[in-house]
């Protein structure tokens, strides 16, 4: 079953050529869209099954053995990747056609977004199934192209502000993976990951060091890690709700992959854990700062994004089977919950009017069906028992409590910090958006006003967002399905952290990666 190795990024590439294709057809542009997205979910289920049952798949592109060619490579990690993603994508897609269609743009779509759309989605895509460095820096370039013409759709001072501060950020974290690309061909004469393995093992301490500490710098700038995430609250609120949901659960998480990827197959040994430990508590409790300081509902949810991306490292920087699995199933915890928050605020402020928490109230009152799309993933951010944030939190409490080193302990004080001012900021949120008593300008719900919402994600306008007294199926249902996801996280954990630990254990053994990749052993 090699063959379905290429699939989720071949699938999205050549969707948005069609798509393309089809500019001015709307309606065919969509089911393109969503019948792609959907064969990805289950190609990507059909991986995880597969390598979880067998190992991991290779595939040599265009039949060139590696190491000479490029290899795609689906373990258990990267299947679990691809699966969550392509379902959050999928959801995200459904989201943005209801909000398109109900701004009254159906007939006349941005033909780009859709293009644009599957393009990203094929980038991420490649970057979790690649098997060497330099493929692994082209998922990201293509990343880099769609996500900035995703993020400056209507071309509104505002998003193009945003977006030039956003390229000019990635491209400099491009420009240092580059370099770090070509100081690892230099020194081993491969890129192959497999490969690399082996060799950069036979490197003075000294030169490994400085290979790592790049790599390292350049995926911190991805995964928006303290003190590297100062461009992340400024960018992502700008864009349409779509755009900023599907940005806030999947780019940042891509350079985390790559970050687990690289430390446990090319640099173990923890030379850098401590200041992975250091970075991660910075970044969780400068984050949150910043986000309880927030008056406007996206940037608060921007500022958690990067609070919790610290969850994450902390696991990493333990290097231990349990906190490597503890972080791998948080990822995939706050993939779900922060797209399914950044999607509930899209709908907050088209109920609303507005993201600022000093022009809402009552939303809990006339709209309590987005009182509970909202309540149900802020708790599930925040670590309330039992749902999956929680879990995830304490598989990384316990991971650090059994390590018993200084900075560990410091972690586990900074995490437990973290999550009661997660659970503060949002509290704040529920009362004085949805708790209090609802604002003058807000519609009630028997209101007939049907005024255009946010700025459509496939007809982006520069016209302010006006309340709307009833909120369009089409966006409403992705958002309870992911919501339902994220329950079904919580009643999934054991199998998922079963699966999160068998993938933490293949990576800190390296063999299994190694070997599906070189089974007469790397030359």
């Amino acid at each position: 079953m090699t063959w379905l190795v290429p699939l989720p990024v071949v699938m999205p590439l050549l969707g948005a050529a069609l798509t393309l294709l089809l500019a001015g057809r709307p309606y065919a542009q969509r089911w393109v869209s969503l019948t792609v997205l959907t064969a990805t979910v289950a190609v990507a289920g059909t991986l995880l099954v597969r390598s979880s049952l067998h190992g991991p798949l290779v595939v040599e592109v265009g039949g060139w053995v590696a190491p000479l060619g490029i290899v795609l490579v689906a373990d258990q990690l990267a299947a679990l990747m691809l699966v969550v993603s392509a379902a959050v994508t999928l959801c995200v897609l459904v989201y943005s056609i209801g909000q398109g269609m109900a701004d009254g743009n159906e007939e006349t779509p941005l033909s780009v977004y859709h293009p644009t759309y599957l393009v990203l989605t094929a980038g991420v895509c490649n970057a979790f199934l690649s098997g060497d460095l330099f493929n692994l820096y082209v998922g990201f370039e293509i990343l880099l192209v769609a996500s900035y013409v995703l993020l400056t759709l209507g071309s509104t001072e505002t998003r193009i502000r945003a977006g030039t501060t956003y390229v000019v950020v990635s491209l400099l974290s491009s420009l240092i993976f580059l370099v770090a690309i070509g100081l690892v061909y230099a020194s081993t004469g491969t890129l192959n990951l497999a490969q690399l393995a082996d060799r950069l093992d036979a490197l003075p301490d000294d030169l490994r060091l400085v290979l790592q500490a790049m790599l390292l710098l350049a995926f911190g700038i991805k995964a928006a890690v303290f003190p590297l995430s100062a461009w992340l609250p400024d960018s992502y609120p700008t864009a349409p709700a779509p755009v900023t949901a599907v940005f806030a659960g999947l780019l940042t998480k891509v350079g985390v992959y790559a970050i687990i990827r690289t430390e446990t197959l090319l640099f173990p040994g923890g030379r850098t854990a401590d200041l992975l430990l250091v970075a991660a508590a910075l970044t969780m409790v400068v984050g949150i700062l910043g986000a309880v300081a927030q008056s406007d509902i996206k940037r608060l949810l921007s500022f958690t994004l990067v609070s919790h991306i610290g969850y994450m490292l902390f696991g990493v920087g333990l290097t231990t089977s349990l906190g490597l699995s503890a972080a791998i199933f948080y990822v995939v915890h706050h993939i779900t919950i922060q797209t399914t928050l950044f999607l509930a605020a899209g709908l907050v402020e088209r109920r609303g009017g507005s993201t600022a928490l000093d022009r809402l109230g009552g939303l809990a009152r006339v709209s309590p069906l987005l009182a509970v799309l909202f309540f149900v993933p802020a708790l599930n951010l925040a670590g309330i028992p039992p749902f999956s944030g929680f879990l995830g939190k304490l598989g990384l409490v316990q991971a650090g409590v059994a390590d018993g080193g200084p900075l560990a302990w410091t972690l586990v004080a900074g995490g437990l910090l973290t999550s009661l001012l997660t659970l503060y900021a949002i509290a704040r949120v529920w009362n004085l958006a949805f708790w209090r008593a609802p604002h003058p300008d807000m519609p009630a719900p028997g209101d007939a006003a049907r005024a255009a919402g946010t700025a459509g994600a496939e007809q982006p306008h520069d016209d302010a967002p006006h309340a709307v007294a009833v909120l369009p199926r089409l966006m409403i249902a992705p958002t309870a399905v992911l919501v339902g996801l994220g329950l079904a996280l919580t009643v999934a954990a054991g199998p998922l952290f079963a699966l999160s630990t068998d993938a933490a254990d293949d990576l800190l053994r390296r063999t299994p990666y190694v070997e599906a990749v070189f089974p007469d052993g790397a030359p």
